[in-house]
């Protein structure tokens, strides 16, 4: 899919070396309802977290169409750590758009864990220097192990119109709520936020100029290569993990079926059923095709964002109708094989089950499930406007 620099293979190798520990802590994640500490720990220590920061600050920097490579081989190796570390690294990226100060606070460390609650949920009193933040924000995916956190809010100006702004804030100034009790994707620590009267100074704080990366004070304003429009970008890191849960699948199957019997058949190998052949075969092309489709949008983010020009309406939103048709067909591909799957597939400690719960959790995401996303891309396929802000 990319030409990968030193940086990036050694980050996407780190990575394939801890997929079957990760596999491995499948369970104990989901009984912890978030990322174990060694999961974590062995990203850490990969570099995944340094992936979308800055070289400035000691990050790796990498464009999309690396990230997208590594946070599919993370899902691979579990779900839900494929899932928290593409919310840890699509916000540290969505964290490049702030200004300079509040970039030199936030990456200070090189590598940063940053999550957030997306949903204006929250208000913002405009006070001298900033603003002070109240709010309660759902399913804030790895708010919990993270550094930092986002929270959309709204805040009413003097004409009484509302402003949707989105402020960064430190982990520590956040609680979170033990309420993530969940049966797919359980190990997200996907809990509830809220913040009571937190003063956030100005810098820490953009308005909707960061949809389309125009967000100003900032050294890297008009720097070409990564200010990608950002719901593309989300987007774009959100379909690897759904295509990492689908290779997890097809890989999982071919390990396990070869030598088991079809229960009350003659048939003493499952892999000699030519039903098996074909099913198996049609769920690695679901992956293959996503894949491919994959390559397109973010070889087409990529040469936009190198040339200094904006994705067009047509392109961002046919970037969401294909990821909507990913979540859609990988699914499909888990779903083919799971019902060709033994009955011990449904036992805890297979890791088949899990991949597909977290799969079939994941698709009711609000921005990913494909029924709105296809729809948008419909629409602007026959000249219609999206009705959607978001693409």
């Amino acid at each position: 899919m990319t030409t990968f620099d030193t940086a990036a293979t050694g980050v996407l190798d780190a990575v394939k070396e801890i997929i079957p520990t990760l596999r491995s802590n499948g369970l104990e994640t989901e009984k912890q309802r978030r990322l174990p500490d060694e999961n974590i720990a062995l990203l850490e220590k990969a570099g995944v977290f340094r992936i979308a920061v800055p070289e400035r600050f000691g990050g790796l920097d990498l464009p999309v169409a690396d990230q997208h490579e590594i946070l599919s081989e993370i899902a691979r190796g579990d779900g839900s750590s494929g899932w928290v570390a593409m919310v840890w690294v699509s916000t540290a990226w969505i964290a490049t758009l702030y200004p300079d100060k509040a970039q030199e606070e936030i990456f200070a460390g090189g590598s940063v864990r940053i999550s957030g609650g997306f949903t204006p949920s929250g208000t913002l009193k405009e006070v001298d220097g900033g603003y002070v933040l109240n709010g309660t924000w759902r399913f804030n995916t790895g708010v919990g192990g993270a550094d930092w956190n986002v929270h959309a809010a709204l805040v009413e100006r003097a004409d009484g119109q509302h402003e949707e702004l989105f402020a960064i804030v430190p982990r520590a100034d956040v609680t979170v709520a033990d309420d993530w009790d969940v049966f797919g994707a359980s190990g997200t620590g996907s809990a509830t936020s809220t913040v009571k009267d937190l003063f956030v100074p100005a810098h820490r704080v953009v308005d909707a100029a960061v949809f389309d990366a125009s967000t100003r004070d900032r050294w890297n304003a008009d720097v070409n290569g990564r200010n990608y429009g950002l719901t593309s970008y989300v987007l774009a890191t959100c379909a690897p993990v759904y295509i990492g849960l689908a290779k997890a699948a097809v890989e999982i199957f071919t390990e396990r079926t070869p030598g088991k019997a079809v229960a009350y058949t003659e048939w003493t190998d499952q892999a000699q059923h030519p039903h098996t052949h074909i099913q198996l075969a049609v769920a690695a092309n679901k992956v293959a095709a996503c894949e491919a489709l994959a390559g397109k949008w973010l070889s087409v983010m990529q040469s936009r964002e190198d040339a200094g020009q904006k994705l067009s309406v047509e392109e961002k939103a046919e970037i969401r109708g294909q990821v909507g048709y990913v979540v859609q067909t990988t699914k499909e591909a888990v779903e083919t094989l799971y019902a060709i799957s033994s009955a011990s597939t449904i036992l805890r400690s297979n890791p088949f089950q899990r991949v597909f719960r977290d799969i079939t959790a994941l698709s009711l995401h609000g921005l990913l499930t494909p029924v709105p996303s296809l729809e948008a891309h419909g629409r602007v396929l026959l000249g219609l406007e999206p009705r959607t802000d978001y693409i």
